[in-house]
């Protein structure tokens, strides 16, 4: 529930609750324009006596009851001398009630309206913010992840299911890192992959031939770079891929550019562990601080939400 919506509910409340004093007091014989002096007093005052003289006003103090909930009263002082008495505690449960009402209304649109996320816990805010790569209007957000990381293939599903659903404002980039040779020989797969308009067909395929085949697509030695080029090419080849192609690519100066930059971002962000996200150059969560990967997803997605309104 929006501000403006809560303030509409909270006057048309206090609205009601105006009404019924006035309806009481004209019940019990006196002007509308005098409803304001016979509204309830506050628990801490005496009630109120008001009696009606010659066409006067008069106000007195009564000492108030010892019992808990005694009804307030109104003595009327008649022309011929007589007294009338009346009972007036239906009109202090009502307005009590009303006024209670709407703190609890006010209470539930503030509660309803709290963020789940909570800064520290759920996600850390960089200081400063980092310098990003989109166009104006658009929100980044990088994927830091390993092709052979076991987490990074449980979200990986979910993420390219977000992907199909994703706000058109936000910008998704996956950036390999590359803290060792393993990590760089994949790395190098991906970015030689993308640059021949191949990722999209086969990011899976790598996922799942690490994870469920159990091919690492690297050499056991994991310094050893043309065994791992050897490996991949055989890869590569089983989807139509052409050896040469790939060879070419694998070695050209847009691959060599695009890892320099992924592994400056690496730096950059200090990224320690995988899959992490890191929002705008300003967030930064991963599943551990969000707590599972559907919330992770949902986070990412809330915090490039708001960036996009500021």
């Amino acid at each position: 529930m929006n501000a403006k919506r809560l303030f509409l509910i909270i006057g048309l409340t206090l609205i009601v609750v105006l009404g019924i004093n006035q309806i009481s007091t004209t019940r019990h014989g006196l002007p509308a324009s005098t409803s304001a002096s016979l509204s309830t007093p506050l628990a801490s005052e005496p009630p109120t006596r008001v009696t009606h003289t010659a066409g006067r006003l008069e106000s007195a103090q009564t000492a108030p009851s010892d019992k808990p909930g005694a009804a307030s009263t109104i003595k009327q002082i008649n022309e011929d001398g007589s007294e009338t008495v009346e009972d007036t505690s239906g009109d202090n449960g009502n307005h009590n009630a009303l006024l209670a009402a709407v703190a609890s209304t006010a209470a539930a649109a503030t509660t309803s309206t709290a963020t789940p996320w909570i800064e520290g816990t759920h996600y850390t805010r960089l200081v400063p913010a980092q310098p990003t790569s989109v166009a104006a209007g658009q929100v980044e957000v990088l994927e830091f992840f390993w092709y052979a990381c076991p987490h990074c293939y449980a979200i990986d599903a979910q993420v390219e299911s977000w992907l199909k659903s994703k706000p058109s404002y936000i910008s998704f980039t996956r950036v390999p890192v590359l803290w060792n040779e393993g990590h760089r020989s994949l790395a190098r797969l991906f970015y030689a992959l993308d640059s021949m308009g191949k990722l999209e067909q086969l990011h899976s395929d790598i996922f799942k031939s690490i994870h469920v085949s159990g091919n690492m697509l690297v050499a056991k030695d994991a310094s050893d770079a043309l065994g791992s080029e050897q490996i991949q090419t055989q890869f590569v080849k089983k989807f139509g891929i052409s050896e040469s192609d790939f060879k070419t690519a694998y070695h050209s100066f847009s691959v060599e550019t695009n890892m320099q930059k992924a592994d400056q971002l690496v730096q950059r962000y200090r990224i320690a562990g995988v899959p992490t996200f890191v929002v705008n150059g300003k967030f930064v969560a991963d599943v551990g601080t969000a707590q599972s990967p559907e919330r992770l997803l949902a986070l990412v997605n809330d915090l490039a939400t708001g960036e996009h309104k500021h």
